[in-house]
C-alpha cells in the first residue's frame, strides 16, 4: 500500500481499475471543464514563505470542523455513486475516515444507503442533502439521518439544476451500468471490478429505491429523478430544514460574498465555499481564488469550509492560509477507493497527512490551528499578505524569525 506516493498514481490505478463510465464521473467537469481545471490549477499561483530556524519537533495537525473533532482539518466529500467506484464503496470510505479520524459524508445519491453505513460504522458520519420538490421525502430523509446517528448534516445548493456534463453523456452513464452489448463488452475489460459487483447486494441508490414514494426500481428511480431536483429551491427553504434538523448544519455551494453574507442569517454552522468540483457553472470562479473574499465578507462571523481542487496536503495548507478552517477532499479519496478499496483511501489520506505536515513545518508553523496568510508570499490573490484573512482570529500568528 505505502508504494503509492501520491495522489496522482492512485489516480491512474483507479483509470486501469474502474470502468470508463464510472471513472469518468468522478474525472470530469461540465462543459469545456475550465473551471474543473482552475479549481486545481490556482494553487498554484499561491506560493510559500520558506522559514527556517524553527524548533518545529513537535507539530499538532488536529483541530475541529464543525464543531467536531479532527485528526487533521480534512472531511471525505460527500460525492455521488461512490459505490460503483468500488463495491460498497460509502462503507469502505466510512471505515476508512472513521479509523483515521477524520468525516465521512455520505451523499444523498449514493449507493449505500444511511442504514448500511450505519450498520458497518462505530460512530457517526455526516450526511448531505439534496433539496427535492417531494417534502414529505426529505423530511423522512432528514429523520433517516437523524436516527442513524449522524452528526452533521451537509445541505447542497448549487445543484438545483444539473450542469452540462458532455462526458456522462457521451459514455451513457447510469447506476448501475445498462446491460447492452457495448456495455457488456467493457465491462469485460474489468473482470475485479464485476466480481466486486456481482459479490454485493448493493447497485443503485440505496438512499432512494424503496424510499421514495413509488420508487421501487432502478427505471422508476430514472424518472422520479428527472423530475425532482427543485428549481424553485429559496433561503426560506434552508430556513425550513434548519427546523427540521438539530445537529450542525453547513451549507455546501457558497462561491459569492453577497450569497455568504445571506447565509449568515439561516442558522448554519459553517459554509462550504464550492463550484461543486466544477461540475456545474463552467466558467465560475475556482473556489481557492473566491475563498478570502468570503472570508472578509463573513468577519469570522460563521465557519468557512471548502472543497474543490484539493490534490495534496499543500493544497489543504494553502486554503487555511485563506480563510477556511477545514476542507473536503473528493476525487482524490475517490482515487484510492478505485484504486485499492478500503486501503487505497487509507493511503490517500496518509498521503495528504504526511504532505500537509512537513509543508506546515517548512513554512515554520507547529500547530495547523495557527496556520494564517503569513505562510504566503505576498501576491496571489490579494496584493498584500496582510488582506489575507488570519484564519485562528487575533491569536493566529507565526512563529518569530
Amino acid at each position: 500500500m505505502t508504494h503509492f506516493a501520491t495522489i496522482d498514481e492512485l489516480r491512474r490505478r483507479a483509470k486501469r481499475r474502474v470502468p470508463k463510465m464510472f471513472y469518468e464521473y468522478v474525472d470530469a467537469g461540465s462543459w469545456t471543464e475550465s473551471t474543473y481545471r482552475a479549481n486545481a490549477e490556482d494553487f498554484t499561483r499561491l506560493k510559500f514563505r520558506q522559514r527556517v530556524a524553527v524548533d518545529f519537533s513537535q507539530r499538532n495537525l488536529t483541530t475541529t470542523m464543525a464543531g467536531h473533532a479532527v485528526a487533521m482539518p480534512v472531511a471525505l466529500a460527500p460525492t455521488g455513486i461512490a459505490g460503483m467506484q468500488h463495491a460498497d464503496g460509502e462503507i469502505l470510505a466510512a471505515r476508512a475516515a472513521e479509523r483515521f479520524g477524520v468525516p465521512f459524508t455520505l451523499s444523498t445519491v449514493s449507493v449505500c444507503s444511511i442504514e448500511d453505513v450505519a450498520a458497518n460504522t462505530d460512530g457517526p458520519f455526516w450526511f448531505q442533502l439534496y433539496m427535492m420538490k417531494d417534502r414529505g421525502f426529505i423530511a423522512n430523509l432528514i429523520q433517516r439521518a437523524q436516527l442513524a446517528g449522524c452528526s452533521a448534516l451537509v445541505l447542497t445548493l448549487d445543484l438545483q439544476i444539473q450542469g452540462r456534463r458532455h462526458k456522462d453523456l457521451r459514455n451513457g452513464l447510469s447506476t448501475p451500468p445498462k446491460l447492452n452489448l457495448r456495455n457488456l463488452a467493457h465491462l469485460a475489460r474489468y473482470p475485479s471490478w464485476c466480481l466486486g459487483m456481482l459479490r454485493t447486494k448493493r447497485h443503485t441508490f440505496g438512499n432512494i429505491v424503496g424510499h421514495a414514494p413509488g420508487v421501487t426500481s432502478i427505471a422508476s428511480m430514472a424518472d422520479w429523478a428527472l423530475t425532482q431536483f427543485d428549481p424553485t429551491l429559496t433561503w426560506k427553504d434552508i430556513e425550513w430544514v434548519r427546523r427540521q434538523w438539530s445537529g450542525k448544519l453547513i451549507l455546501k455551494g457558497i462561491l459569492d460574498p453577497e450569497d455568504a453574507r445571506i447565509a449568515l442569517d439561516c442558522g448554519a454552522d459553517a459554509l462550504i465555499v464550492s463550484n461543486h468540483g466544477g461540475r456545474q457553472l463552467d466558467g465560475a470562479p475556482s473556489t481557492i481564488s473566491m475563498l478570502p473574499r468570503i472570508a472578509e465578507a463573513v468577519h469570522g462571523d460563521i465557519e468557512l469550509q471548502m472543497d474543490g481542487g484539493i490534490y495534496c496536503g499543500q493544497d489543504v495548507l494553502r486554503a487555511l492560509a485563506c480563510g477556511a478552517q477545514g476542507v473536503y477532499i473528493g476525487r482524490a479519496f475517490l482515487y484510492g477507493l478505485g484504486a485499492m478499496g478500503e486501503a487505497g483511501v487509507t493511503r490517500a489520506l496518509e498521503i495528504i497527512r504526511e504532505e500537509l505536515d512537513v509543508t506546515m513545518a517548512l513554512c515554520g508553523v507547529s500547530d495547523v490551528r495557527n496556520v494564517d496568510g503569513c505562510i504566503l508570499q505576498e501576491g496571489g490573490f490579494h496584493a498584500s499578505r496582510r488582506d489575507l484573512p488570519h484564519v485562528a482570529g487575533e491569536q493566529a500568528h507565526m512563529h518569530a524569525a
